[in-house]
């Protein structure tokens, strides 16, 4: 999941829906949310109880294993992804075409409003991320804080928003917000009090956003999941690799380096079927395991 959240157009939630942890991680961050509400209320002993429903052992090392790989891997990937665009990106494309038919095997029955719901999300977010043509800063780009600690806090809740939604990365949510940089040079002048609001605006946006998800799964399971589809189907023009891979948002015809990209969007797509299959049979060797990935 660290190493997915590196890439524009990639999420650590894609990861999770492939190896079947979606659900499960999604009513821990739902309980955690209920926690903190319940301890800025002040209802010590409901939230003493909500603590030992938690997962914790699951929940750090799922964490640590995210941390882990964000500072093993992520200039190994940003490092390929400038030195070969095309065909990282190529295997990007891969791996989500892949995510998209397990996600889509994850539907129960294919009606008119789950399609109308999967390709209207789709087309939106395939739009949407056509507004900017490019995903990165420019290298000379300054590093500086120029916004308010508001715009730190609202940028913090959307984009952990982003971060556990399947089909686009938080990074490049701050991209299109115009907060990269802004982030970025907080980190870098250990600027704490816009550090600070990003922080708390994470916190919130994902005790909101995990309450309302953990409660449309529950309730629309069949709808989140082509609302989810549909996510990564748009995601696919950030994935396309010509005619620059993930730098840029505009799509060209394949030319020059194309047998090796296709070769490798259909090993990152069967990887991802494989790891899928193998996740389920796991799953299926185990009930508790299965009963622990359903919502409670």
């Amino acid at each position: 999941m660290g190493s997915a959240d590196i890439v524009p157009g990639v999420s650590g939630g894609t990861v999770a829906l492939v190896l079947g942890i979606y659900d499960r991680l999604i009513t821990n961050i739902s309980l955690g949310a209920r926690g903190l509400k319940q301890l800025l209320t002040g209802d010590f002993s409901t939230f003493r109880e909500t603590l030992t429903e938690i997962e914790w052992v699951w929940l750090v090392s799922l964490l640590v294993g995210i941390l882990a790989a964000v500072v093993a891997l992520a200039s190994l990937i940003e490092r390929l992804l400038h030195e070969q665009p095309v065909r990282m990106a190529a295997l990007f494309l891969g791996l989500i075409i892949g995510s998209i038919w397990v996600a889509a095997r994850m539907i129960d029955r294919f009606d008119a409003v789950t399609v109308a719901i999967m390709l209207g999300i789709g087309a939106a977010m395939f739009l949407l991320l056509g507004l900017r043509t490019d995903t990165e800063v420019a290298d000379d780009a300054l590093e500086v804080v120029t916004k308010s600690p508001l715009a730190f806090f609202l940028a913090g809740a959307i984009a952990i928003c982003a971060m556990i939604l399947p089909g686009i990365s938080g990074s490049f949510i701050l991209v299109m917000l115009g907060m990269y940089t802004e982030v970025l040079g907080a980190v870098n002048d250990r600027d704490l009090a816009p550090l600070i609001a990003f922080m708390v605006g994470a916190v919130a946006g994902l005790a909101l956003f995990s309450t309302l998800l953990h409660w449309l799964l529950e309730s629309y399971h069949n709808w989140v999941m082509a609302a989810m589809v549909g996510l990564m189907l748009g995601s696919t023009r950030v994935l396309w690799a010509w005619p620059n891979g993930t730098n840029t948002t505009t799509l060209g015809a394949p030319s020059g380096d194309v047998l090796f990209p296709v070769v490798l969007t259909l090993v990152g797509a069967v990887l991802v079927i494989g790891v899928s299959q193998l996740s389920r049979h796991l799953a299926g060797a185990d009930p508790e395991k299965v009963a622990s990935s359903v919502p409670s």
